[in-house]
């Protein structure tokens, strides 16, 4: 799901995640590429060699028509919770808006996987959305989003994460701590984002009969056109390296 448009320029976002850390002749893996807004910005960066790994086709010609012509780079198709990169491997790890489309369970499995391919000194930088507020109209949306992806696939399509879990969870893994940056406070939900979400329920109601399916995307769309654009919530970004 790219919420971040596959524009030339390296979101700001994307700079402030990236500012305080060694990405110059590093090899680096973006976990998750979407449209490849944290690939660009680590080639930007100086980066010796960038994998972008995605299970997506379309994110990944994205990512290949985006930055293709710079050797640097090795688009991968694949599944995180199996990453296709020999262990101990990776010197920069990058996970740009990618928890929140993971559930619990998958959210386990590739922060092990991330584990695994970083070498003794990585660093890793983990960059997503806290959980949206319990008034806020955007939190409804997301709530018919995780309705239809239950009823259609058993899961949630989205997870908001607090940055405190998130820290935990790595740091299980043996990740060190370095910092927590704000890089939204608020967010803004823009009309493609809410189109996205919309997309995000009609892909799950296709596969339900039409009395669970429709009734969730009749809501959706009144949502969506309540909400219209808004900014709520924040986006958090948190360093961890591996060794002393």
């Amino acid at each position: 799901m790219g919420w971040e448009d596959p524009g030339t320029g390296v979101p700001e976002t994307v700079r402030t995640a990236l500012a305080d850390q060694p990405v110059a002749g590093r090899t680096c893996l973006e976990a998750g590429a979407g449209v490849g807004n944290t690939t660009a910005g680590l080639l930007e960066a100086g980066a010796r060699r960038v994998y972008a790994v995605t299970d997506d086709a379309d994110h990944a010609a994205t990512v290949r028509e985006r930055c293709g012509d710079d050797d640097r780079l090795v688009v991968l198709r694949g599944d995180l919770r199996q990453t296709p990169l020999a262990t101990d491997s990776v010197d920069l790890v990058t996970a740009h808006a990618l928890c929140t489309v993971l559930d619990p369970p998958a959210l386990a499995d590739v922060v092990g996987e991330l584990t695994r391919v970083a070498a003794p000194d990585c660093h890793l930088v983990v960059d997503d959305y806290a959980p949206l507020p319990v008034d806020a109209a955007m939190r409804r949306l997301v709530a018919v989003v995780n309705a239809a992806s239950e009823l259609a696939d058993g899961r949630p399509a989205l997870s908001f994460y607090p940055s405190t879990l998130l820290r935990r969870l790595f740091e299980g893994h043996g990740w060190r701590f370095d910092r927590e940056t704000t890089l939204l406070d608020p967010v803004p939900w823009t009309a493609k984002h809410l189109r996205a979400h919309l997309v995000l329920v009609k892909q799950s109601t296709e596969r339900l009969p039409p009395d669970l399916g429709d009734p969730l995307e009749q809501r959706a769309d009144r949502l969506v056109d309540e909400v219209a654009a808004t900014s709520v919530g924040t986006m958090y970004s948190l360093a961890f390296h591996q060794g002393t």
